[in-house]
């Protein structure tokens, strides 16, 4: 059973619509730019191990491992099977709206490292999802959630379209503490706009995540 930890009121969002709906066309675009996806690559490879097996949930068309990365399994979840289908990382993928259904279809402690890029902040029940990664991590597994400042404002809902990026690490990290994720490492980084921006000195989108392990086998 999930801790809840957010109210009824910022779980709502100004669009209700089914989000089948928003995701049906698939979006073959990067929805952040070039520093944040290099950043964020380099984050997997510093974080995960040779051989795992990774869960990548909220994916698209891309899933910014790093190249020379090699696993046992890629499994991927997303809203598109279009843009799924042309992941050439996930070796499997499942549709699901987990704004309808938080039920992950995988089994106890199967995977090794849970990721979610530019997802998080369209979870209306963050609390449950964060209890099944747990769940299907194996213990000393990990979650990494990264994001930037975008969004699709209509389809986060109030907690995040609310909140300030501290917040937000803030919030994803109480989420997950609640329900036995080990106490988060935080990261809140700027970056160097791509190309001739980034030499005269303007900045790239900002590279936030949050880390988290499954100790519970460690404390048991």
């Amino acid at each position: 059973m999930a801790v809840l930890v957010l109210e009824e009121s910022q779980r709502r969002k100004w669009d209700g619509a089914d989000d089948l709906l928003f995701y049906a066309e698939p979006r073959f675009v990067h929805h952040l730019d070039a520093s944040f996806r290099q950043r964020l690559s380099e984050l997997y490879a510093e974080q995960i191990p040779p051989g795992a097996v990774v869960l990548d949930l909220m994916s698209s068309w891309v899933s910014h491992l790093p190249e020379s990365g090699r696993y046992e399994r890629v499994i991927g979840h997303g809203l598109n099977e279009k843009e799924l289908a042309a992941n050439p990382r996930l070796d499997s993928y499942w549709l699901q709206n987990l704004n309808l259904n938080q039920e992950i279809p995988l089994p106890d402690g199967s995977v090794d490292a849970c990721l979610i890029v530019a997802g998080w902040q369209y979870l209306q029940y963050p609390e449950a999802v964060a209890s099944e990664l747990l769940r299907i991590t194996r213990p000393g597994g990990q979650v990494i959630v990264a994001f930037s400042n975008r969004m699709f404002f209509t389809k986060a809902p109030l907690i995040w379209t609310d909140s300030s990026d501290q917040e937000h690490l803030d919030y994803v990290a109480q989420v997950l503490v609640a329900q036995g994720w080990s106490q988060p490492s935080l990261i809140s980084e700027t970056t160097k706009a791509p190309g001739v921006l980034g030499l005269l000195g303007q900045s790239g989108d900002p590279f936030f995540a949050v880390i988290s392990r499954n100790d519970q086998a460690a404390m048991s």
